[in-house]
């Protein structure tokens, strides 16, 4: 028996009045495009209600949750690993200290240099608020079977290797 056609979505219809005014258009990638740039708000939004119970964004959410993963980095290693301009690394920096959950110290073999590590107020609530964005991150998956999950996963992962070796 064959399945039904699913339901049609918000991309299914903007593509199709694309095709309808640019017939010789190929709006195909926004199949997939369109429904991730979709996915992603939804997601942010539901991200940033879970962490605001924390005062926290995102971005301060990856920096505290980098430390708590590797421990003392320098402003550099951390402006590595989650992606953001040396001034808005400060500025993040500067914010976490001010409320307490970082601190600034000088780097023993670098006489010129700081490490950021968390505070013990820090730990307490980067330990809580991965616990809520972990459980925000299960309820936003999808209802999929495993097989289908992992499928999903690692189809996402090629596409994300794929973009990340054509920008760099």
């Amino acid at each position: 028996m064959k399945k039904p056609p699913p339901e049609p979505d918000a991309v299914d219809s903007l593509v199709d009045a694309w095709n309808a005014v640019h017939p010789n258009l190929n709006a195909d990638g926004l199949h997939l495009v369109g429904r991730v740039l979709v996915l992603a708000q939804y997601l942010q939004r539901s991200v940033d209600a879970r962490l605001a119970k924390f005062e926290m964004t995102l971005g301060q959410f990856d920096i505290l949750a980098t430390l708590r993963r590797r421990g003392q980095l320098t402003p550099k290693q951390l402006l590595e690993s989650v992606v953001l301009s040396s001034g808005g690394m400060t500025g993040r920096l500067d914010g976490l200290a001010e409320v307490g959950w970082i601190v600034r110290k000088a780097d023993p073999s670098d006489r010129r240099g700081v490490l950021v590590e968390l505070t013990a107020k820090g730990k307490k609530t980067i330990d809580a608020a991965a616990k809520a964005r972990f459980a925000e991150a299960e309820e936003s998956s999808p209802a999929l079977n495993a097989k289908r999950a992992a499928e999903l996963a690692d189809s996402l992962r090629v596409w994300l290797l794929q973009l990340s070796a054509r920008d760099s």
